[in-house]
């Protein structure tokens, strides 16, 4: 007679009481609440700065009385952003001034009242969408224009309220482009996150060769076509710090650093066009591979070659992380013997390609490699001297 089985019981993790949950809930929102009021500590000190220097400046200098326009115009231009941009500060300054011009100019002429508001607004809302198709732009100007219409004229006249409108918006710009903000931060951090990504698709790529499982190697082909996003996200914050450096004066000796990093990006993105063919090939020479022939690819070395390449990757994407140029330089260069080391090995002989589909895996890679050996800074003759002769 068989034995009875004894099992132990799993442990039951007793349920939270309400109280419990409660307190939970309300610790998590005070850490996130924290955490962002660390985070707002400068952005909040410089939105302050900029409002009551925006009014201080038209009361005692232009001797207006009640200036509140240059104040929130100085507010709303600044915005309260991750930084300050001075594209978008000088597009919402404009759209405030116009706002409150075009508000001051139709008050003139039709007076001050109910029905009056309503034109005003129409207006300033049909003359915004003809100038920008941004709803921000819209909802500034139509917000600015309702205001000036519904509240007293100042003694000063109409048009006092366009002049501080210029004045705050002036002094957001000037802000803007004086602060120092870490431009460089959000792109390099982009950039990591993008160099990482490839990484583990390359990796992706060598464990699907090595276990000859092609489901691994179609998880590897998603992850490269999600590659692009984030091409495009780096390249964005590239063209907003650029932004800033050109005309802010504190920042204009980083341009040099931005445009190394952008020749990085663009030669990285047509890397990555490469790798997106090279992962479906994968696929084909995983699913053609034949255990029984003896002419058949040698996968285990196509695995440890992308198994190499992921790792000089990996040095590229700590290297442009550098803060400095020179410490940037130093491993740059070690990224590039890394990854011209990994495209000696490019031919089919070395990889072990005896099929066709594997030659012509072998011969996708020597292209993609050039161009991430271009993105250490090379140009592209001595980036094409690392391929072996076929």
């Amino acid at each position: 007679m068989a034995e009875r089985m004894h099992t132990t019981p799993l442990p039951v993790t007793p349920e939270p009481s309400g109280w419990q949950k409660v307190k939970k809930f309300f610790s998590s929102r005070f850490r996130s609440g924290a955490w962002r009021a660390r985070k707002a500590l400068i952005p909040a000190a410089t939105s302050a700065i900029a409002a009551v220097a925006a009014y201080a400046f038209a009361a005692i200098i232009f001797g207006h009385s009640e200036p509140y326009f240059a104040a929130t115009s100085a507010l709303i231009s600044l915005g309260f952003g991750r930084d300050p941009h001075i594209r978008k500060a000088l597009e919402v300054a404009i759209g405030v001034t116009l706002g409150i011009l075009v508000g001051d100019t139709l008050q003139a002429l039709l007076g001050q009242g109910y029905w009056q508001g309503v034109i005003v607004v129409f207006v300033t809302i049909i003359l915004a969408r003809f100038i920008d198709a941004g709803v921000i732009f819209t909802t500034q100007m139509s917000i600015q224009a309702v205001l000036v219409v519904l509240l007293p004229i100042p003694i000063e006249g109409p048009l006092s309220r366009s002049v501080d409108a210029v004045i705050g918006g002036v002094i957001a710009i000037a802000i803007t482009m004086l602060m120092p903000v870490s431009f460089r931060k959000e792109a390099v951090a982009g950039m990591r996150e993008l160099f990482t990504s490839i990484t583990a698709t390359l990796r992706e790529l060598s464990s699907a060769l090595e276990e000859q499982d092609s489901r691994s190697s179609w998880v590897a082909l998603i992850e490269a076509r999600g590659l692009q996003s984030k091409i495009d996200s780096v390249r964005a914050e590239l063209s907003r710090a650029d932004q800033t450096a050109t005309y802010s004066p504190t920042q204009r000796s980083a341009r040099q650093d931005l445009q190394e990093m952008s020749r990085t990006l663009e030669k990285t993105d047509l890397a990555v066009r490469s790798l997106r063919i090279i992962a479906r090939r994968v696929i084909t020479v995983i699913d053609e591979f034949d255990t029984k022939s003896p002419k058949g690819d040698d996968l285990q070395r196509m695995s440890a070659w992308f198994s190499d390449a992921a790792d000089a990757i990996g040095i590229l994407g700590r290297s442009v992380a550098e803060p400095v140029a020179p410490g940037r330089h130093r491993s740059l260069s070690v990224a590039r013997n890394a990854l011209g080391a990994a495209t000696t090995k490019l031919t089919p002989h070395n990889l072990g390609a005896n099929t066709l589909h594997g030659e012509a895996l072998v011969m996708m890679c020597r292209p993609m490699m050039v161009d991430f050996i271009e993105a250490t800074g090379s140009d592209h003759h001595e980036a094409s001297n690392y391929l072996p002769n076929v």
